[in-house]
């Protein structure tokens, strides 16, 4: 069972959120979870059996609230609602975030307030654990009432309908349902509402975001490390004691990383006559990217709140009651989204401020380019425009999403998040931004080398100009590299955890 996350509704962490997504964990239901989801499928029975005008139940949806629909159509109503609303736009979400989103959604309904019938809720656990991932458009939800369009794509094969990957290859709904052993469903009242009302698509794309920032967050300090090195800068900036006048957490964290990594090296200087004190970039490494490192921690307790919530409408309550009301409004993460991308777009843009610190020769004191010849060799001269370029990109998708809004059904939902768009955001910055980690990354050990000064780095660093050379080697003359599939090397290194992974046996690092 040490590969399974067991869901109830109150429980699910981000690292457990991880391991179902891409880890392949299975999932399992609580018990207590369980009694909850029945109890409250038997309050919605009783409402069809009643005929009591309830809205979501039996009546339209949105400004059609005040239509009734009779106990016989009930069914074919959330059916409709299933195929209408699947209207989504673009390139697939990405078998990580699909599976993210079952298992949020999952965990959503075992809160008990959704009025949805356990097989149902087992159906989508089936699907989890058997590799049949809906084929989810990235594009088409406001945020608002719920992902209602990617929402109802991750529906359709549920009904038979849609489509869906099987072990990785794309199939028509059914079919990949089939190749599973597992059998399309009829919804029954409120399902479909109960299965397309929330904030899950957006909460899954920024949850994984966040979770791979809070890597990256770390990672910069071992690039900001490694590039105070290869400029021979001055340590004292990292002293305790001039951070704790000043208790910022992530500035604390951040400084307290950067005396782990460059522990013991024979390459950081004190302040001297000529050098009294370095440029921003490397000298407020604690105060800037500890500012990232506290907008991610506040994220990150957002997201695992958001994962643990009930946000279907209307919701059932446990003595009975139907309440109609807002908990699928994606603004309380919309705004949270908006601020990931902004703290993740800084990490960038001061990592590539320091790789023109690392290639400008009257900066760094180093050959032009970090190469030794050069004029017929350009060596790094092109990975500082690429970068540049990456966080220009960066700072145009930085723009808040939740400041807009757009009113829809008929003035009915006249207020919306974007929050989907805000997670999508923040994604594209994240996956910028390794690049331009991993470039000054990889600068800084050229530069090293440039200085020949690669055994008595510090403890931290000292591993992670290892853990590149073992994969990247010093580059002599151009003609001996394709830039690109270096910096491919360098990216792979960093997005896959192992850089981090070496470094941290010997220097844990902390967000907070």
């Amino acid at each position: 069972m040490s590969n399974t996350v067991i869901l109830d509704g109150q429980h699910l962490t981000l690292e457990d959120l991880v391991h179902i997504a891409r880890d392949q964990y299975t999932v399992a239901l609580d018990e207590q979870a369980i009694a909850s989801v029945k109890r409250s499928r038997q309050i919605v029975e009783d409402i069809v059996v009643a005929g009591t005008p309830t809205y979501g139940i039996n009546t339209g949806f949105g400004s059609l609230q005040s239509l009734s629909i009779s106990a016989e159509d009930c069914q074919q109503l959330q059916e409709n609602l299933i195929r209408t609303h699947s209207c989504g736009y673009g390139e697939p979400l990405a078998e990580d975030v699909v599976r993210s989103i079952m298992a949020i959604r999952v965990n959503s309904l075992l809160k008990g307030s959704s009025g949805i019938r356990l097989s149902t809720i087992q159906l989508l656990v089936d699907m989890l654990n058997h590799h049949v991932v809906p084929h989810i458009p990235e594009k088409g939800s406001l945020g608002a009432s719920g992902d209602l369009a990617p929402l109802s794509h991750m529906v359709l094969p549920m009904l038979g309908l849609g489509r869906a990957y099987y072990e990785g290859e794309l199939f028509p709904g059914k079919e990949a349902m089939e190749k599973a052993g597992l059998a399309p469903i009829k919804l029954a009242s409120k399902e479909g509402l109960a299965l397309i009302n929330g904030t899950t698509v957006l909460t899954a794309i920024g949850a994984l975001a966040t979770y791979d920032a809070i890597k990256l967050a770390k990672l910069s300090d071992i690039a900001g490390a490694l590039s105070v090195e290869a400029h021979n800068g001055i340590a004292a900036v990292f002293a305790e004691e001039l951070h704790t006048i000043r208790p910022q957490i992530g500035q604390l964290a951040t400084a307290k990383n950067m005396r782990h990594l460059i522990a013991g090296s024979h390459y950081t200087t004190e302040p001297k006559e000529g050098h009294v004190q370095d440029a921003y970039t490397l000298r407020c490494i604690p105060q800037i990217h500890g500012a990232s490192k506290d907008s991610i921690a506040y994220v990150k307790e957002k997201v695992e709140i958001e994962i643990n919530s009930g946000t279907d409408n209307p919701i059932i309550t446990a003595d009975g009651k139907v309440i109609s009301g807002g908990n699928f409004h994606g603004e309380p993460m919309a705004q949270p989204f908006d601020f990931l991308g902004i703290a993740i777009a800084e990490i960038a843009n001061v990592s590539e401020r320091r790789i023109e610190r690392l290639v400008n020769r009257q900066l760094s004191g180093l050959p032009s380019f970090l190469v030794k010849h050069p004029g017929l060799n350009s060596g790094f001269m092109i990975t500082q425009y690429a970068a540049a370029a990456l966080v220009s990109e960066n700072k145009i998708l930085a723009h808040p999403a939740s400041v807009d809004s757009i009113p829809s059904c008929e003035n009915q939902e006249d207020f919306v998040s974007m929050g989907t768009i805000a997670a999508r955001t923040a994604a594209q910055i994240l996956d910028n931004s390794w690049r331009v980690v991993a470039t000054e990354i990889m600068a800084a050990c050229q530069a090293l080398d440039l200085k020949e000064q690669t055994t008595e780095l510090g403890q931290g660093t000292q591993v992670a100009y290892q853990c590149v050379r073992d994969v990247l080697d010093f580059i002599e003359n151009d003609k001996d590299i394709e830039v690109y599939d270096e910096l491919n090397k360098a990216t792979a290194l960093i997005k896959d955890g192992t850089l981090l992974e070496q470094v941290e046996k010997v220097a844990i690092l902390s967000l907070q």
